[in-house]
């Protein structure tokens, strides 16, 4: 479904990204790891165009996205759910969640209400604070509200930036139930970038290990929980 190959990527002269390639299958869910400031983010960035990589290739069901513009690329069946949320605070939860389908076609009520209806079936407690203010909102639930309003587009790929970061171990358990419940019944293909290596590959069904910018291990959950490299570099 998704293939990166040898990606390069810059801010300004800083040269973050040097070579990336990986490939995410359909109805997967990969994790990207590693520590603070080795590119994780930036390669989310890359492929959705935010931060448009200067050399390499990002392709989405065969066809590259390298040079199109953000809004076309989720278009595309992309969604992108970054680490600071970006929820609009003085919006309802509910209003929240129907921006989530600005960018489909022949949007209309029917599909408005039908998705709704499905994320608060995901997450109930969304509903109970429909008509709240998001930014009202505990930091669990504006991640939930985040990842609702990312799914709010039909996406076929979720690329989930530092979801967990800074919520309760309870909250942590939901959500990570909650996604796991997704992939299985809507098909959703993922794409995790995580601090928390072990919790990552609860999740995934591979992953990578990023490193000053290259990807230096890649292989099976099992396999990758077993590696003392991956264990080094990614503090498990």
């Amino acid at each position: 479904m998704l293939q990166v190959s040898d990606i390069h990527t810059f801010y300004g002269r800083s040269h973050v990204l040097q070579g990336v390639s990986l490939k995410v299958d359909a109805k997967e869910i990969v994790c990207l790891l590693g520590r603070n400031g080795v590119g994780k983010s930036t390669t989310l960035k890359s492929i959705t165009g935010l931060t448009p990589p200067r050399k390499g290739s990002v392709r989405f069901d065969g066809k590259e996205m390298r040079g199109m513009k953000p809004h076309e690329i989720v278009r595309r069946g992309i969604s992108y759910v970054p680490e600071d949320r970006r929820i609009f605070p003085m919006l309802t939860v509910k209003e929240n969640l129907v921006l989530g389908t600005k960018n489909l076609s022949n949007v209309n009520s029917e599909i408005k209400n039908g998705n709704l209806e499905k994320m608060y079936g995901y997450f109930p407690a969304l509903r109970a604070r429909k008509k709240q203010m998001g930014g009202t909102l505990s930091g669990g639930e504006q991640q939930m509200l985040t990842i609702a309003r990312g799914l709010m587009g039909n996406p076929r790929l979720m690329l989930l930036d530092e979801p967990f970061e800074g919520l309760a171990p309870l909250i942590i358990k939901e959500l990570t139930k909650i996604v796991t419940l997704m992939c299985q019944e809507e098909g959703l293909t993922l794409l995790l970038v995580e601090q928390n290596a072990r919790l990552a590959l609860k999740l995934a069904n591979r992953g990578y290990v990023l490193e000053k910018g290259s990807v230096t291990f890649e292989g099976p959950r099992d396999v990758m929980l077993a590696s003392e490299e991956v264990k080094k570099r990614c503090g498990i």
